[in-house]
């Protein structure tokens, strides 16, 4: 199923593993998450699209992340 979110007046927080030279940033709106899917959005396009994960499947990934389980 499909549907849209109004995310026109979240407030996005840039991750903590954003660069801090405009290159890799990535935003997510913390306050959303407490309806049950994490937004993540690229912050040099913040009128783009942005990306909706189920806060559980986020989790995860973000354990995994933590884990080294991306590492290059």
């Amino acid at each position: 199923m499909r549907t849209t979110l109004d995310l026109s007046h979240v407030e996005w927080v840039k991750s903590s593993y954003s660069e801090g030279n405009g290159g890799q940033c990535v935003e997510w709106a913390p306050a959303f998450a407490v309806s049950g899917v994490v937004p993540i959005r690229d912050s040099k396009d913040p009128h783009g699209p942005a990306l909706a994960f189920d806060s559980s499947a986020w989790s995860s990934f973000v354990v995994a992340v933590k884990g080294g389980e991306f590492s290059a």
